[in-house]
Formats: C-alpha cells, structure tokens, sequence
C-alpha cells in the first residue's frame, strides 16, 4: 500500500544516513517525566517511508468500543527481538540508541512497533505505553518518524497545560523516565491537510 508523499524541501539527499544522537536534547516534563528530540535524525527519510509503506505487511485491526467493533484509525505493523527488521536503516538505529542511552536505560531496545497514519483521518487516541514493565517501571520510548508532519501530543494524566511536538522527516522523540506512567500521548485527528506519516517505536523487552 502506497499514499503520495510530498517529499522534504530540507531532506533532498539520495542517501539513508543516521546522525549523531549528541546533537539531542531533553525537556524535562515534571513528575520524573522527559522527552529527547533530535530533528533530522535520519536523513534521507523519504526513501524510507516508501520503502516502508510499499513492502510492510500492514495489517488494520477492529476493537471493541462500548457496544460496537469498530477499526483502528491506521495501519499497523510489529518485529518483535527476533524478527529482521524491514529495513538494515533500522537496526541501525535500534542500535544506536541503545549504546546511547545505555548507561541510564540499562538495557537495550529490542522490538520495533510501526503505525501507518495514512492522512489527517488516522489518530491514536490518548494513552500510555503501559502494557507490561512501563505501567511500574521507568522505562524509555524511542520514536523515528518518517513521511509528513504530524502532531505528537502529550498531557499529565493528573491533568494540565499539554506538551505538543511535530514529527516527520526522519525525526526522533525519545519518552524517558516515568513518561508512560505519569503522561499520556497521542496523535490526534486533524481536518487540516495531512500527508502520510510511519512512526517507528523502539522499545525494551517487556515494554508494549
């Protein structure tokens, strides 16, 4: 599956190329909460996302919302510590967050979950990666986006002002320390124009 792309006028090379990860920096959000962000972490991000978005074996799923199945907003795709990852670009990205952040994660990054969001009508609703160790552990979120701009949202669950962070084009957002216990994000709906985004979450074992 395929949706056009308008490419980067600040990403013009032909070349899949990670940065350094020294160039990033950190907001801390409060509670213990904090988030890493590097623009243009991976150059050439184009080429990836059509990669990505033509050969992923995409799958959409139906879940249960009060008395009615209804379809997830997008497209979705998971390589678990096993699997080959669908592109060589990936682990070496996996790999280099993980001797990055070694010293305060103190642990690797192994699984790679992927989110298509085919134009401004996909979303993911407001959440917590809190499946597994993150709903009683720190623990860290890596997320490299590719394809056009969309919103990255995120809000203390006690309530208050939200933190709001556009992503694309190659650029990464880590959530660290108690991120997934004490905020919440999501990437809301849009009636604006929205090209394609794929979102690539890194996480640790056990974290979902």
């Amino acid at each position: 599956m395929t949706t056009h792309l308008q490419g980067s006028l600040f990403d013009q090379t032909d070349e899949l190329r990670l940065g350094s990860l020294d160039g990033i920096r950190r907001t801390p959000l409060g509670l213990g909460a904090w988030i890493d962000v590097l623009p243009g972490w991976l150059g050439g991000s184009d080429i990836l996302f059509e990669r990505l978005a033509a050969e992923v074996p995409w799958h959409a799923e139906r879940r249960k919302m009060y008395d009615q199945v209804v379809d997830v907003p997008r497209l979705l795709s998971f390589y678990g510590a096993d699997d080959t990852f669908p592109h060589p670009v990936l682990d070496e990205a996996r790999d280099a967050l993980s001797a990055h952040y070694a010293d305060e994660l103190g642990e690797p990054f192994t699984t790679a979950g992927l989110c298509y969001y085919r134009d401004g009508r996909d979303s993911v609703a407001w959440h917590g990666d809190r499946i597994g160790r993150g709903a009683r552990q720190d623990t860290m979120v890596a997320i490299l986006s590719v394809g056009a701009p969309r919103d990255l949202l995120l809000r203390p669950m006690r309530g208050g002002d939200s933190v709001r962070r556009p992503l694309g084009h190659g650029d990464l957002i880590v959530m660290g320390g108690s991120c997934q216990r004490t905020w919440e994000h999501s990437v809301p709906k849009t009636t604006r124009a929205a090209g394609p985004r794929i979102s690539i979450q890194f996480r640790p074992h056990g974290v979902r």
